[in-house]
């Protein structure tokens, strides 16, 4: 079959992928060129890339609605444990108050350096739960 005879210009880069995909597949620089150009202008082309995004798209929206998930969980957890520790913690007098205060900031220094350790190490909570409730064989 005879074929059109084309010359084109490719980015030196470029060109030098196609050299090296050629003899690692064996086949010559015009074969490649004509195939990734029939699947360019193929029909199926466009079909193929929306069906790809469409494919992300949803994984993009699972991972969304896994994230809200579990930023729901966490606000309502946080919400009842500061319910329940208003409900039932006595108010101190006041010549205790003084000493509560600055006890309070130490122990909230300590918990925000805790958490800041976790968090550069990687550790997180979730992952320490997802793992308590692993089925072990």
């Amino acid at each position: 079959m005879k074929k059109d005879r084309l010359n084109v210009y490719f980015d030196p880069a470029l060109s030098a992928e196609l050299d090296t995909l050629a003899a690692r597949r064996k086949v010559s620089k015009s074969q490649i060129v004509e195939a990734a150009l029939a699947s360019y202008l193929s029909p199926d082309a466009a079909d193929q890339r929306e069906a790809a995004i469409t494919r992300r798209l949803d994984r993009l929206t699972r991972a969304v609605e896994r994230l809200e998930r579990d930023v729901t969980i966490g606000n309502d957890a946080i919400a009842l444990f500061i319910r329940f520790w208003l409900t039932t913690t006595p108010p101190l007098p006041d010549t205790m108050r003084d000493a509560a205060q600055a006890k309070g900031r130490e122990r909230y220094e300590g918990f925000v350096e805790t958490l800041g350790r976790r968090l550069a190490k990687g550790n997180t909570f979730a992952k320490e739960v997802s793992q308590d409730f692993t089925p072990k064989e």
